[in-house]
């Protein structure tokens, strides 16, 4: 009997780990498609009528769309951190910026991958922007020089996790693209905060038409896998880093700028067709990476993951405990008057039936000073807002008449400490009822469900924290610059 029992653990011994290989090998690929400033709902599989988004459509059709999703910031560096990390961008530090550096205690999930045999990678646009000189890896896997390249290089008997990152949706667009390319101007569904004229829905246009090349490019990444017999051993997920970058969308907590698009295709376990309403946070997207992978999930990842989503045969709302996500806002540009009012510190929760605003310094503004002159880097104008057609057309007829002036005020002047919005009634956010005494009551339950979501994940700036753990913190970046300055800004 001993010596059975010393067999038996010497086999375990010699072939233990070549079971776990096996193991490994049977884990899915990763391929994760990230498109910059491409916001919801600006695709075919959401019913807009001008955007063509075969691609997207397509893992939406074949996998499953969902409905509700949002990141942690609506700022390209924290946004692209908190999915790395799997953290809430206000948990990282100096990262919770625009133009910053991520602290190297935080883990990301490329490198666990990595450790736990995948072969990792990303291509263009990934982690930033910012420095990674304190970094001995990057913290979104190599960098090569395509997905083509990535793929000839990849080792058949591991499995791989690959960012497919892109400059596209980001300004500067080539001007006309999209009139030029057959869109019919006239069909495009502004946001209500847009005022309707032909220089808006021209830029809209040409955003259009970068979303369209991004989607085009994920095609050709589809379609390689496919060839060499990878797709349907690959999780194929979609998604954008925040909203547009346009007036009330980018760097804000409305929808136009922290929802995004998300669609997975993984045949292997996701029923096709599928639409799920489960509110969910791009901050999930780690956790749910190391479940599909089998490895473990780090205490410091406040992400859930949502493997339970993909696997359900149900559409609609999954899981009744997700009803409910938070996003935040600290510092984009150095765009303020003072280098020591830092950014606009913001915080959010979005329900079923509500948006609630908590602005931590209704003084700041939220845009940016329109003050150039003042302005802490010189020339910086408007600075949490990129320059293009719209903005400038919304400055410059912002006294036209009543209407112009309204939605020039919605997207730059200052706001209140507490801002609320009926889904049901308002589903372009405009109508801030939070003094009406109506609500008074959804206003206290609402906030004391963020303060609560804050102190229980340690967010410094509901802890009194924030002016030393984020405005005092090193801007490394320009911002864009009002017409008249003598610097151009450059694109990120």
């Amino acid at each position: 009997m001993g010596r059975a029992i010393i067999f038996t653990v010497w086999l375990l011994i010699i072939f233990g780990p070549l079971a776990g290989l096996q193991a490994m090998d049977d884990r899915p690929n990763i391929l994760f498609a990230i498109a910059d400033d491409w916001g919801w709902p600006h695709a075919g599989a959401y019913g807009d009528p001008v955007v063509k988004t075969p691609t997207f459509d397509r893992v939406a059709r074949e996998g499953v769309l969902f409905e509700n999703a949002f990141v942690s910031a609506p700022s390209c560096t924290p946004s692209r951190n908190a999915i790395l990390t799997g953290q809430y961008h206000w948990r990282l530090g100096y990262g919770a910026n625009l133009h910053s550096r991520l602290d190297t205690k935080h883990q990301t999930y490329p490198h666990l991958l990595e450790d736990a045999g995948y072969f990792t990678g990303h291509w263009r646009k990934s982690w930033g922007p910012g420095k990674l000189d304190n970094w001995d890896r990057h913290p979104a896997g190599e960098k090569f020089k395509s997905f083509d390249d990535f793929l000839e290089q990849w080792p058949r008997d591991q499995p791989f996790c690959f960012w497919f990152g892109a400059s596209d949706p980001h300004r500067g667009y080539k001007k006309n693209s999209g009139r030029d390319s057959g869109m019919d101007l006239s069909q495009i569904e502004l946001f209500p905060h847009f005022p309707d004229s032909p220089e808006v829905r021209g830029d809209v246009a040409d955003y259009y038409w970068e979303v369209q090349r991004f989607d085009r490019e994920l095609g050709q990444a589809m379609v390689k896998l496919e060839s060499i017999g990878q797709l349907d051993n690959t999780v194929v997920v979609v998604t954008g880093d925040h909203g547009m970058p346009f007036p009330r969308c980018k760097s804000n907590l409305y929808d136009s700028g922290s929802r995004v698009p998300m669609a997975v295709r993984w045949p292997a376990k996701i029923q096709a067709g599928r639409k799920v309403t489960d509110l969910v946070s791009t901050q999930d997207l780690a956790p749910t990476f190391l479940a599909l992978a089998n490895v473990p999930v780090p205490p410091a990842m406040t992400g859930r993951d949502w493997v339970s989503l993909l696997e359900s045969p149900r559409s609609g709302r999954i899981e009744s405990d997700r009803g409910q996500v938070f996003t935040g806002k600290e510092r984009h540009v150095l765009a303020q008057e003072s280098p020591d009012t830092g950014g606009t510190p913001m915080r959010a929760i979005r329900t079923d039936d509500y948006l609630l605003i908590r602005n931590f310094t209704p003084d700041r503004w939220p845009a940016g000073t329109p003050n150039y002159g003042k302005a802490t880097i010189p020339g910086v104008w408007l600075g949490d807002c990129d320059n293009g057609p719209t903005k400038t057309y919304m400055v410059d007829h912002r006294d036209d008449d009543a209407e112009h002036r309204l939605k020039y005020d919605l997207s730059f002047s200052k706001r209140p400490e507490f801002e609320l919005y009926v889904q049901a009634e308002d589903p372009g956010q405009l109508n801030n009822v939070a003094e009406q005494p109506k609500y008074k009551s959804v206003v206290q339950q609402l906030n004391a469900r963020l303060t609560a979501e804050l102190k229980r994940t340690s967010d410094p700036r509901i802890l009194g924290l924030g002016v030393e753990v984020f405005d005092k913190t090193k801007y490394m970046g320009q911002g864009p610059r009002h017409p008249d300055s003598r610097k151009n800004r450059q694109k990120k």
